[in-house]
């Protein structure tokens, strides 16, 4: 395992440096975008929805332009060995986890999932809440499993070797790189999850038969009401 890590992390080294905080900027740079995205067509989504697509927005962005660049740099060389500008973000992530700094097959393969089929259904969900597509549900449920298997398949096979790529020992490293920011693509994939399992069974009667296409639009764009109306009465049942 020691010719998968990188160069050892000095420890006179600043705790945050610039390419730290231009990263984190960059990242509240598409939260934003992902807001004024939203508000675009707040008109004509449910507050959960209006808030997914803020998140979809930011995820898009994530993979497009982050990513993206990660997967060319590393089919052509390795993010340790590259001096353009885009894989400096990599470098200061490979201090945190050294599999991302060396090409490592397992993560690229992954990347490479990500910035093509991931991506396609993420425009097919922001385009399925948008337009109310019929087809938003089954997007999102896709998307959400290929997230939750990428995080599970990138950190799985590690944790099982010992976590020998993984640096642990520094603040920034572990509770903002590996646990915060690969959280959020845990624990949103499964509320996501969950919201197109409200949905669907929303429009399904308790014989197991779709309801008529009239219903089930009124249905599905008030998913807001049914989730609050179950959240209601399980604790009315606690």
């Amino acid at each position: 395992m020691d010719d998968l890590k990188v160069e050892t992390v000095d420890e006179e080294s600043p705790l945050i440096s610039m390419v730290t905080v231009v990263s984190l900027a960059a990242t509240v740079m598409y939260c934003v975008v992902g807001l004024v995205f939203a508000t675009v067509f707040k008109a004509r989504l449910s507050r959960e929805d209006f808030w997914i697509l803020v998140w979809l927005v930011y995820d898009f962005l994530i993979h497009l332009t982050l990513e993206g660049p990660f997967v060319v740099i590393s089919l052509l060389g390795t993010v340790r060995d590259s001096s353009h500008f885009s894989s400096l973000v990599w470098k200061e992530y490979a201090k945190a986890d050294a599999r991302w700094g060396v090409s490592d097959p397992t993560i690229v393969s992954l990347e490479i999932l990500t910035v093509t089929i991931v991506q396609v259904f993420v425009l097919g969900t922001i385009y399925g809440i948008v337009q109310h597509r019929p087809y938003r549900h089954f997007m999102q449920i896709c998307l959400c499993a290929c997230e939750l298997y990428g995080g599970w398949i990138t950190f799985c096979p590690e944790w099982l070797t010992g976590s020998a790529n993984l640096r642990t020992d520094n603040v920034l490293h572990l509770w903002i790189y590996l646990v915060f920011f690969n959280m959020l693509w845990v624990v949103i994939p499964l509320y996501l999850l969950y919201h197109s399992w409200v949905a669907m069974t929303a429009v399904i009667d308790k014989n197991g038969e779709v309801v008529s296409e009239k219903q089930e639009t009124t249905v599905t764009t008030n998913v807001t009401k049914v989730y609050h109306t179950r959240s209601k009465d399980a604790k009315k049942s606690q």
